[in-house]
């Protein structure tokens, strides 16, 4: 599966341990990335300094369902059953 250009789901569903540019302390499940535009696009995509999580993520249907408000609450699913 590809990513859905303009779904920004994986910005904003799973915490991010890792630091981010201008997020030093990473962040939490459900607070959106600010590197995620208006437009639900990745800003430092393709980036050097986008983290390593980030350029690993890969779209699936098992994670990101048929749209964006499906992949939104599945991410947060997978996020609430993986958390420690």
């Amino acid at each position: 599966m590809n990513c859905r250009q303009g779904c920004g789901a994986c910005c904003i569903a799973p915490s991010i341990s890792t630091p981010l540019p201008g997020m030093p302390n990473g962040k939490a499940a459900g607070e959106r990335c600010l590197h995620l535009s208006v437009e639900h696009l990745c800003l430092i995509f393709g980036q050097p300094e986008r983290p390593p999580v980030c350029g690993a993520f890969q779209a699936d249907v098992e994670v990101c369902g048929s749209d964006r408000e499906e992949a939104i609450r599945l991410i947060g699913w997978w996020e609430d059953m993986t958390a420690a």
